[in-house]
């Protein structure tokens, strides 16, 4: 029998990490991307940060808004807050690195924004800062993670847990979930969600902007099956991987 190669056993481990992310995400995905063309399309924008590999991801998301995915449709308002390099390194230099995305939210997020947070080890000190700016700001906040519990998790209002124990495996499927909320939201529009969740008419029936899970709330029925983590008020430690 042929040894297993690095980069086999790469594939191995992507492939076992698929199979349980294929179960539980497309149910959270297709409402994030509901929500998302309920929010955009009444004049919202999406926020979205993180650090390394994670920033690359939430920059991927946003430019598919304000571009296209695959068909062509108007520009919607996405900020990935880590891209402004003058605005993150001034407030670096004044007011520390913990607080280069909280300050951008406080000054670009508003009541019924989105934030998108994106992290492998869920433990990085500036997207708590973030996330805590923004329940504050009235945003909702999502978070992409890696395995759960994490304190990004307890700090969101809803999360989607990779659960795979490599950095790269993880940055691997929050990649795929990006393309999926992307793929969601551009069906979403299709099917005719309009501001506020309302929909055109002749389309299909859809939520109004109530259906987007209260902050503090707590875990609604598919919290399990979707992945889906409510915050608790404990802060657990990221178990030795580097906060990306």
């Amino acid at each position: 029998m042929r040894p297993v190669s690095a980069s086999g056993g790469h594939c191995d481990a992507l492939d076992k990490a698929l199979g349980d992310f294929r179960a539980r995400a497309p149910h959270t995905v297709d409402r994030w991307g509901e929500l998302l063309a309920a929010v955009l399309t009444g004049g919202g924008r999406l926020l979205a940060a993180g650090n390394g590999g994670s920033a690359a991801q939430a920059q991927h998301l946003t430019a598919e808004l304000v571009g296209r995915y695959r068909d062509d449709r108007p520009p919607f308002s996405a900020i990935a807050l880590h891209a402004d390099t003058s605005s993150t390194t001034a407030i670096a230099n004044d007011y520390g690195v913990d607080e280069v995305f909280a300050r951008q939210v406080r000054a670009h997020g508003r009541d019924d924004d989105i934030l998108m947070l994106l992290s492998t080890s869920g433990a990085s000190a500036n997207l708590l800062a973030a996330a805590e700016a923004a329940r504050e700001a009235g945003l909702h906040v999502w978070a992409l993670t890696g395995p759960a519990p994490n304190p990004l998790a307890a700090a969101a209002d809803e999360v989607l847990a990779v659960e795979a124990p490599s950095t790269a495996t993880v940055q691997e499927l929050h990649l795929v979930a990006v393309h999926m909320v992307c793929e969601a939201f551009d069906a979403a529009l299709e099917r005719g969600w309009g501001a506020k969740g309302r929909r055109r008419a002749g389309a299909a029936a859809a939520p109004d902007r109530t259906g987007v899970p209260a902050r503090g709330a707590g875990g609604g029925p598919h919290a399990l099956q979707a992945g889906l983590i409510r915050r608790t008020p404990d802060d657990l430690p990221h178990g030795g991987r580097r906060h990306e």
